[in-house]
């Protein structure tokens, strides 16, 4: 008897630099093969899922910023950079077999859909796969927000955000050994607590909308599968557990 998913439709929040693998900048072919296998297998779950990515691999609007572009600018450059990795993914995606579309918040109509909500939840319960691009369209709010807004907005059950490292942790793991690692955490304490897994609006927004986080590691291959069987080693912010 196949498993059934704690979460019928999710958001997955993947960062641009999950997408180098072990390379310096851009994209690493291989791995985003990895990832695109990784989602096919949370829609044979029976999961409908969207996507944002990030564009950190390519180009941060802060680093633009504090290197002299007018922040602005530097914002709609990452926000290009998104859509670059969506359709590096929805090429993966399609390899894989699974119809995807990528919805950008900036009109591009020879490379890709413009968003619109209703357009979205349609192609999710035909068993597509969603790629939210170019984050809110707007300056001075991440990928991450653009993700708990798209969440919110598409009535998703669960945010899943895709790390280097198997949770949230007072510390980073890499740099402190012995940084404590939460199986669970509140919205409040994430944000008291001052812990980098996501900007405050971000968690407060998935507050508002009761739209639990899971932060798990995605370097390995069927994590994502695991965490939505409720099997995976992850975190989970929630108002309660």
């Amino acid at each position: 008897m196949a498993a059934i998913p704690r979460y019928r439709r999710i958001l997955l929040k993947v960062s641009g630099e999950a997408l180098m693998g072990k390379e310096a900048y851009g994209i690493d072919v291989g791995t985003v093969e990895r990832i695109a296998a990784d989602i096919k297998s949370a829609v044979n779950l029976g999961c409908q899922v969207s996507v944002v990515i990030g564009g950190g691999n390519i180009f941060r609007g802060l680093a633009g910023a504090a290197a002299g572009i007018d922040r602005s600018t530097a914002d709609h450059m990452g926000m290009l950079a998104t859509v670059m990795n969506a359709l590096a993914m929805q090429a993966a995606l399609e390899r894989t077999g699974l119809p995807t579309r990528v919805l950008t918040a900036i009109p591009m109509m020879s490379i890709c859909e413009p968003y619109i909500r209703r357009r979205a939840v349609r192609h999710m319960e035909k068993g597509r796969a969603v790629i939210f691009a170019a984050g809110t369209g707007n300056p001075f709010f991440t990928t991450d927000t653009a993700a708990a807004l798209r969440a919110a907005e598409m009535g998703c059950d669960a945010m899943l955000k895709a790390t280097q490292v198997d949770g949230v942790y007072s510390d980073d793991p890499k740099k402190v050994k012995n940084a404590e690692r939460y199986d669970f955490l509140t919205y409040h304490e994430v944000l008291s607590r001052d812990l980098k897994v996501m900007d405050a609006s971000a968690i407060s927004l998935s507050r508002e909308n009761g739209i639990p986080i899971l932060v798990f590691s995605i370097q390995e291959q069927g994590n994502l599968a695991a965490v939505l069987k409720g099997e995976g080693r992850c975190t989970l912010i929630a108002e309660k557990a």
